[in-house]
C-alpha cells in the first residue's frame, strides 16, 4: 500500500470566510425584520380566528374563510393608516 500517492484529507472544517460570515449576519437581520412584520400579521389573524382551528372543513371552504380573515385585516389596516373618509372616497372613485 503506497501512502505517498494518496492525497491527505483534513477532518477539520475550513474557517468561514468573512464574506460568508457577513451574509449570515445579513440573513439573521432580515429574519428579525420578517418576524416583526410578516409573522405579526399571521399572529393577529390566528388570534382573531381563536388561535387554533378553522371553523370550516374542506380546502375550498378553509380558503374562503382565510380570505375573509385577510380581507378584514387589510381593511382594518387601511382604515388605521388612511382613515375612513379617504378610504370611502377611494372606493367611490
Amino acid at each position: 500500500m503506497n501512502h505517498a500517492a494518496s492525497p491527505r484529507r483534513s477532518l477539520q472544517a475550513p474557517a468561514e470566510s468573512p464574506v460568508s460570515a457577513t451574509k449570515t449576519l445579513i440573513r439573521a437581520a432580515h429574519m428579525r425584520i420578517r418576524r416583526a412584520t410578516v409573522e405579526h400579521t399571521f399572529g393577529t389573524l390566528r388570534a382573531w380566528m381563536g388561535a387554533t382551528h378553522f371553523k370550516t372543513r374542506t380546502l375550498e371552504k378553509v380558503r374562503t374563510e382565510m380570505s375573509l380573515h385577510v380581507l378584514a385585516y387589510n381593511l382594518k389596516r387601511v382604515i388605521a393608516i388612511l382613515g375612513v373618509r379617504p378610504l370611502m372616497a377611494a372606493m367611490r372613485a
